[in-house]
Order: structure tokens, then C-alpha cells, then sequence
């Protein structure tokens, strides 16, 4: 039985044996990084499908037997009561739909833009590592004023994002995890006695109705302040690499802004690095019959969504980066159900970003070559460790 990861010779490009599986073995049993077996699931059309398909879920009815994907303490094995799962699933996303609602994301655009217009006029001299200096500070800034977070104090709650990312130390995650989760916590009596036009003021106002303690809410927000800047960290770093990678492709945006829309849904179908888990994870609630392959309840499911994005079958030439390319059913944000609640908000971060860099540095460009740049292989959300870039 084969391994994950895969390995792939490139930053930019998929293993190629997930498409060789796309094409003989879509459903296909393989070993997780942390040796266990699971199913992997390459094709878009069946990963689109079980996106949405109650009869998978995150918990398990015997987690300390369920397989693992990973050590990761967040996506690594089984999360949540299986028998409330779904109703659990189903409340948290009616609670905060309000908070990502189109009408507060569009408030927020011209925020953005001004975020953006900040951290490229600071930037110094004629060269920088970019996921330092916009790629970081960028989604971090945002998700502190949507969340109502102090910006000062982003170094902490930084530093606890990027352990709780980690493959390689679940003992690390984990106290990161509890330290970001104890510092929300504190920060809601203050808010309690000055409600405010934000998202952790909207959860303590949903308290009654919702039934919600002050630990459910500090769980939440600490996850909403995670998720909601350490993924766009990476595509910001992946999609600019990209771009500079395809340098016509950035002056074209430079020339015709309108482009953009298009251009950030190729970089969201396209900014995946390489990673040890493989994709997402889901067990299956009964037994489940997926193509032509019986999956037994309680099994592994790994949903290649990264995969799934580059499928000949729904992308023709789909290893090309075509910002023009129409339609781009990509499923970087999930499917269904189970839809990423905050994609309208990193949507709105990248074109506010990618609308700006071209016109404010025409001659940007990387000042090492690709194949120096180091992935962050050993964490969740994947990404660079740095993008060194020249202007």
C-alpha cells in the first residue's frame, strides 16, 4: 500500500501520482503520513459530491480507534460528538453567517484596500521577503478588526497560529492551541460590558439564544482568529509566485485591472504546496459506496481537493496558470454544505492585494530562484517559509 505524501519535484506542481490516480483508481486505499489506512478520493466530480454528503463527518463513534491523517491536532484525526455533529454543524454555521454575510464583506472591501495601500507604501528600499512584510501582516490586520482583536497584540496570537499549524509537534500545537483559545477568553468580559460592531461582540449577543458559554465563544473566535489569516497567509505568499512565475500574466492585471476576479480564482484553484497530509479528512458514518469501491463505516476518507482542482476532466490543460481561464469550479473553498463560511472575505483580501501590486511595482520579481524556496512542508496549511522578492 502506497504512502502519503507523494512526492513532487516542484513547489508549483501536483505529485504526479495523484494524477495517475485520477485516472486509473480514483478511490484508492493508501497509508497517511502517521501509517494508518485511508481512502483517497482524486476525481472532482466524486471529492464535489462527498463535500456535501451527510453520510461523511468529522467525528467517529470510537475516535481513540479512528485512523489519523496526521499529527495534527486540528485535521490529524477525529473532531466533535459524533452523535450532535451534524446539528452542532448546522447551528455554528447559522450563528455566524450573519458576521460573513456579503453585506459586512463588502463594508470591509474599502478597509481592506486601505490595509493594503498601508503595507505597500512602508515597504523599504528595493527588496524585501514578501510573506514577512505584506503576505502576514495583511490577513492579520483584517481578521483583528473583523474579530474585534487588539492589532498589538498579534505577535502572541501569531506565534500560537503558526505552532498550531505544526505536523511534526502535537505537543506544541496543542499548547498553542490552549493558549490562543485562554487568550480569546479573556478578552470577552471587556467586551461584554462595551458591545461593539464585531464578530466575537455578535457571538456574546447570540449567548441566550444559542445557549453558548463563554468557553464556546472563546473556541469559536480563537478559530475564526486562526482560519481566518493563516490560510490567506498562504495564498497570498503562493498566488504572487504565481504570478511572478508568469510574468505576462502580471503585467496583463497591471494592464487591465478587471482581469483580477479571474486571476484570484486560478490562484485559489492553483496555491497548494506540497503538503504530508494529502487533503482533507472524513470518516464514514455507514458503510459507503463511492464508485465502485465500498467504504466501511468508520474508515478514513481523504478528500484530495488539490487534486480535485487540477482534474483534466473539468480543467483542460489544467496544470497551466490561465487567469483568464472561465469556468473555474475549483473547490479550494469546499462544496455544499460545507462551504467555507469565510471565502467571501479571503476573495476580497487577495483582489484588494492583486489589484495594487502590479500597478504600484511594475518591476517586481523574485530575487532567488524558484527551486531555493522552501516550502512549509510539515505544517497544515502549507505554504513558504519566505518569498524573497526584488522591485
Amino acid at each position: 500500500m502506497e504512502q502519503l505524501p507523494f512526492p513532487s519535484d516542484d513547489i508549483l506542481s501536483l505529485a504526479p501520482r495523484y494524477r495517475e490516480l485520477q485516472d486509473v483508481e480514483p478511490v484508492t486505499q493508501v497509508l497517511t503520513s502517521a501509517g494508518d489506512a485511508a481512502w483517497l478520493v482524486t476525481r472532482h466530480e466524486t471529492v464535489t459530491a462527498l463535500f456535501g454528503d451527510d453520510r461523511l463527518g468529522r467525528s467517529h463513534p470510537d475516535p481513540d480507534r479512528a485512523a489519523r491523517v496526521s499529527s495534527s491536532v486540528l485535521l490529524g484525526g477525529p473532531v466533535g460528538e459524533h452523535n450532535t455533529e451534524q446539528t452542532r454543524h448546522r447551528q455554528l454555521r447559522r450563528l455566524l453567517a450573519p458576521a460573513f454575510s456579503a453585506r459586512r464583506m463588502n463594508l470591509l472591501r474599502p478597509r481592506v484596500g486601505q490595509l493594503v495601500d498601508h503595507l505597500l507604501d512602508e515597504l523599504a528600499g528595493q527588496s524585501a521577503d514578501w510573506h514577512q512584510a505584506f503576505s502576514v501582516p495583511l490577513p492579520v490586520m483584517v481578521i483583528c478588526e473583523l474579530l474585534g482583536v487588539p492589532y498589538e497584540d498579534h505577535p502572541r496570537f501569531r506565534r500560537w497560529a503558526v505552532d498550531l499549524t505544526s505536523l511534526t509537534d502535537p505537543a506544541l500545537a496543542g499548547a498553542a492551541r490552549r493558549d490562543l483559545v485562554g487568550y480569546v477568553h479573556q478578552l470577552i468580559p471587556r467586551k461584554q460590558n462595551e458591545l461593539g460592531e464585531d464578530v466575537i461582540c455578535d457571538l456574546i449577543r447570540a449567548q441566550d439564544e444559542y445557549g453558548l458559554t463563554d468557553t464556546d465563544i472563546a473556541r469559536t473566535a480563537a478559530m475564526l482568529l486562526f482560519a481566518g489569516h493563516e490560510t490567506t497567509v498562504t495564498r497570498l505568499d503562493v498566488g504572487l509566485l504565481l504570478l511572478l512565475s508568469h510574468p505576462e500574466q502580471f503585467h496583463a492585471l497591471r494592464a487591465d485591472p478587471t482581469l483580477v476576479p479571474g486571476a484570484v480564482e486560478e490562484i485559489l484553484r492553483l496555491a497548494a504546496t506540497p503538503s504530508m497530509t494529502g487533503g482533507l479528512p472524513r470518516y464514514a458514518r455507514t458503510d459507503l459506496v463511492i464508485g465502485e469501491t465500498t467504504v466501511p463505516a468508520g474508515d478514513a476518507v481523504i478528500l484530495a481537493s488539490q487534486a480535485a482542482n487540477r482534474d483534466r476532466r473539468v480543467f483542460p490543460d489544467p496544470d497551466a496558470f490561465d487567469i483568464t481561464r472561465t469556468p473555474n469550479p475549483h473547490l479550494t473553498f469546499g462544496h455544499g454544505s460545507h462551504y467555507c463560511v469565510g471565502a467571501a472575505l479571503a476573495r476580497i483580501e487577495l483582489q484588494e492585494a492583486f489589484i495594487r501590486i502590479p500597478a504600484r511595482l511594475p518591476g517586481l520579481r523574485l530575487s532567488i530562484p524558484r527551486h531555493d524556496l522552501r516550502p512549509r512542508d510539515d505544517t497544515i496549511t502549507g505554504g513558504l517559509t519566505a518569498l524573497p522578492v526584488t522591485w
